[in-house]
Formats: C-alpha cells, structure tokens, sequence
C-alpha cells in the first residue's frame, strides 16, 4: 500500500505472474508470534467471505468484490494498535504477504469453503480452502473451520465427519482450528438457510462441537452472540474449551451499533472468551472510517 492508501493491484498480479514463488518466500521469512499475546486476548478480522461467494455488505451486495478496496481496508486495520491477526482464505492471505502486511501477525487461514452462499448444496460445506498441510508450510498459526449442522438434512453427517478429520489432522500437527458451529435450517418461506441464534441451539452447537475428534487439545470455538445476550452465560458454561466471539453484522445506526459492542463487551467477560472475530461490520462500516470502528472494536478488549 502506497503512501496514499492505494494497493497497486496490478503490480501484485505481475508479481503472480512472473515469481509465484514469492508468495513462499514471503511467507518462509514472516516474523511470527505466540497465538496469544502479553494480554492473553486476541482481536482477529475476518476476511474469508468472498471465497464462498458471500460479499456483500451493508447494502452493497459487491463490496468486497473490488480486491483493492478489500487489501487496502484490511491493510489500514492490521495496522492498528491492538489488532492481533487476521482470518482469511488462501488468496487473500497471499496478497497480504506479499504486501508485507502479515509480519507479527497471527495468522488463520479458512478450511472449509464450498458451502456456497445461496446454493442448494451450502450445507455441504466441503473443504475446499487451505488444508492442515498448507497451514504448516506456510507457517500459518491456526485454521478455521465452519460447521453448520441441519437435523432435517442427513447430509449434515458428512460434514460433521468431515469436520472430526479435520480436526484430527490439525492436532496432530500442533495445530489450533477454530470451529464456528451452528445449528441451521432452511426457511419453509423462501428456502434460505439460517442460523439459530438462540440459547438452546447454540448451547446443543457448542456440545457437538466440542466433542468432535479424537482431542479437543487444540480446538477453540467461534460463537455468536445469543439473540438475548443475557443467555450467554449459561450458554458459555457447555464448554470449557476457548472460545472467540463472532462479530456478526453490526446496524448501520449509532444505537444498533452501541448496542452491538454492548453485546460483546458483556460477552467478553466471560471466562472462556478469550477474544473477537470480526470482520465486515469493521472494514465496512457506514461511516467508512475502518480505523475508527477497528480501534472501538479493540477497546472493548
């Protein structure tokens, strides 16, 4: 990114082009750093939206559409104080190092990517995205692994077995995963697949979770925050594994918003929440000022 806040989109595709190695090399000599840093939270920004075709956001279905716009956004808020990683897919995390934009950073990158925003087959989360493998080439420090259960859909125990492997396969290597579960279900209205935000679904999400695999050594959950935030401790109780907070979408009014952070801010007294994951209601917000709600955002840490 250039002193004028411009990533120069097509320098990085030359640079695709004629030196694919590079996006190795810049990974072999990354600086890294604990998971967990002095202050034992973390603040993560999710990125790894647009891979499974989800990029919209606020009331622009393509924002995250536009590369250049997405790199810079993510540039200006690694570059905050109190930002601790980021969260993306395999392009994504190549652009950034190449940009230099990782050096200290905790890296996660997203496994599981073929459960297409809209498809007929987006329960069917398929790992599609960065493998066990790749994340320790590269020196990635954790991935991340979406799990939406449907009990009306028998398909959801291929996913539910895919997950326990994948699982398996991270902790036998070191690695930690986080697994964002959910309990989901299409509308009868319109055929659109939801999550159930409440205290019961999310309590039986965390159980499944939790249990899956061989260990839970290695494993961390990636929750949301209960339709009534006033469950979230007796939902947190399921589990003594860490946990993360989902950001989730933020309203584009002043009181939505103080009333999101005031969600995660109770939420994040919890014992077990060890930090946020947050992503389009931060490079995205309606004011546009990404510093501005990243460094609200670390506040509430």
């Amino acid at each position: 990114m250039d002193a004028e806040g411009v990533v120069d989109t097509g320098a990085l595709a030359r640079l695709r082009a004629r030196r694919p190695e590079a996006v190795a090399e810049a990974a072999a000599r990354r600086p890294r750093r604990p998971l967990l840093g002095p202050g034992g939270r973390l603040m993560i920004i999710a990125a790894d939206h647009p891979a499974r075709g989800a990029l919209g956001a606020g009331g622009d279905a393509l924002a995250m559409a536009d590369r250049g716009d997405l790199l810079r956004r993510l540039c200006v808020a690694l570059g905050r104080p109190g930002v601790d990683g980021v969260l993306a897919s395999a392009d994504i995390l190549d652009d950034l190092l190449l940009l230099g934009a990782l050096d200290g950073k905790v890296v996660m990158g997203s496994m599981n990517r073929g459960g297409l925003a809209g498809a007929a087959f987006e329960l069917d989360d398929r790992f599609t995205g960065l493998r066990p493998e790749d994340i320790r080439r590269h020196g990635f420090d954790a991935g991340k692994l979406l799990l939406r259960i449907d009990y009306d859909d028998p398909g959801s125990l291929r996913t539910l077995q895919a997950a326990a492997d994948t699982v398996n396969a991270m902790a036998e290597l070191g690695l930690p995963v986080f697994v964002e579960p959910f309990l989901s279900r299409r509308d009868a209205a319109d055929g659109r697949l939801r999550n159930d935000l409440g205290a019961t679904a999310v309590t039986k999400s965390l159980a499944i979770a939790s249990g899956l695999a061989g260990t839970s050594a290695y494993t961390w959950l990636k929750v949301p925050v209960t339709e009534d935030p006033d469950d979230m401790a007796r939902v947190m109780a399921t589990t003594t594994l860490p946990a993360v907070l989902l950001g989730g979408e933020v309203g584009p009014t002043a009181e939505e918003q103080l009333a999101t952070y005031e969600k995660w801010r109770g939420a994040l007294r919890l014992p077990t929440v060890q930090g946020l994951v947050v992503g389009r209601s931060l490079l995205y917000p309606a004011d546009g000022d990404v510093a501005k709600a990243v460094d609200t955002a670390v506040g509430l840490l």
